[in-house]
């Protein structure tokens, strides 16, 4: 599932690409991903807007147009893809994007669980998707006593309410495994009983995690690669995802894995003990 750094490589492509670009025409093939509004409408209201700037909200993609945002939320397995408009469609293309440049931006996803809801400027952070949700890492207020508070009262296990996007935004199951592992942090501990020292080390390894993520593309891996011409490099810097029975990079213990509210959790028991 895209996360945070790999929402922010594709924001950077898409603007590279795409910044300035009319939308013609609007193509939804599978409108159950529209949300608010009927497909016609949805249609209608893109043709003719402008393309002013990409911006991302934890793992929410935006398209700033001339009197819109489209909010797009790739979910597990969405991707894009730019091509010419005479390009076949694609076994899995939802949605199409028809540009003024004879270019088309397209909207492939295997599990179609993508969302798409379209908003004015005053409706963002009012509304849906946005209401309410949490601080991103790198969020100038985003420090021990802000996760503190969000974790005081929290009884479940501290994987479960990282990642939880009302506590901290972007953060996903690849990236809460790593930044417990450089926390010291076992992942079933309760969240409400980790003192403020762990706490603070938390939010350090959040971010340093995260920048260093998105400095190398996110992470291609399984269900998420890059469709763009942009390859993720972090998954070959992976401390513990995906890496049950490896020996550990820090004390050679032997990583495992566990089911954590749900969630595959891979820890290593002699750097991140339950005490």
């Amino acid at each position: 599932m895209p996360e945070l750094p790999e929402v922010e490589t594709v924001r950077a492509t898409l603007e590279a690409h795409l910044l300035g670009a009319e939308i013609t025409r609007v193509e939804v093939h599978w409108p159950k991903m529209i949300q608010d509004m009927a497909k016609e409408a949805f249609q209608a209201l893109l043709e003719g807007q402008r393309i002013q700037a990409f911006k991302r909200r934890g793992k929410h993609l935006m398209f700033v147009l001339d009197h819109y945002v489209l909010i797009s939320h790739l979910r597990m397995e969405g991707k894009y893809y730019i091509e010419p408009q005479e390009a076949p469609k694609r076994k899995h293309e939802h949605v199409t994007f028809y540009l003024g440049d004879g270019r088309k931006l397209v909207y492939d996803d295997v599990r179609k669980f993508g969302t798409f809801h379209l908003r004015t400027p005053d409706q963002l952070f009012t509304t849906p998707p946005l209401l309410a949700l949490g601080l991103e890492p790198h969020d100038e207020d985003f420090d021990a006593m802000y996760l503190k508070a969000k974790l005081k009262r929290r009884q479940q296990a501290i994987k479960t309410v990282l990642l939880d996007q009302h506590v901290v935004l972007g953060l996903g199951n690849i990236y809460v495994d790593e930044v417990l592992f450089c926390a010291g942090i076992h992942p079933e501990k309760k969240a409400h009983l980790l003192g403020l020292n762990k706490v603070a080390k938390l939010v350090a390894c959040s971010q340093s995690v995260l920048a260093k993520a998105v400095a190398l593309g996110g992470s291609s891996i399984r269900s998420y690669t890059s469709s763009l011409g942009v390859t993720g490099r972090f998954q070959n810097e992976l401390n513990v995802h995906t890496k049950k029975n490896h020996p550990c990079k820090a004390c050679l213990t032997t990583i495992r894995k566990i089911v954590v509210g749900g969630r595959g959790t891979y820890y290593c028991p002699t750097c991140q003990t339950k005490r």
